[in-house]
């Protein structure tokens, strides 16, 4: 297993030994950036040695999202998001899929927010390991992951 693998998967481990009223801190924080945050000493009493500056914010934006949904789930957020899809909501999901492909750094926060909420109402679950995994790797030059997410969810 790789260094970055080993991290994310004592993250999500430490994530779910949280009690409720850590996870209640972490969730007020949802949809912000690491800067905008409070209770960081919670957040970096989890976050794995060795995590870089940048890879802080993506780690950061899963922390405050897992109180938000149940863990398990689908292969990737993709699978989940289509796991979510019927044909009363079809249409208006499928642009919302749209628009969270075609977030940048700034957005993600915001967009994955949204639909994470969205996958709780309607009682999917969220693989979280796998969710940090890709936002990782969500800025690569050839945008796999976009593409990986958007192949689960579309693709008939």
């Amino acid at each position: 297993m790789k260094q970055s693998d080993e991290r994310v998967t004592k993250f999500i481990a430490a994530l779910e030994k949280l009690d409720p009223g850590e996870r209640a801190r972490l969730k007020r924080n949802a949809g912000k950036r690491l800067g905008e945050a409070r209770s960081l000493g919670l957040f970096y009493r989890i976050l794995p040695y060795g995590v870089s500056r940048y890879q802080e914010e993506m780690y950061f934006l899963v922390a405050t999202l897992y109180p938000l949904a149940e863990g398990g789930g689908e292969k990737n957020f993709g699978a989940s998001m289509r796991h979510a899809r019927d044909s009363q909501n079809e249409k208006g999901l499928n642009r919302r899929m749209e628009v969270l492909l075609d977030a940048d750094e700034r957005q993600l926060p915001f967009r994955l927010r949204q639909a994470v909420r969205y996958l709780y109402s309607k009682r999917v679950t969220v693989n979280w390991h796998h969710l940090l995994s890709d936002l990782l790797r969500w800025n690569a030059p050839k945008r796999y992951i976009q593409q990986n997410w958007a192949r689960s969810y579309f693709a008939k």
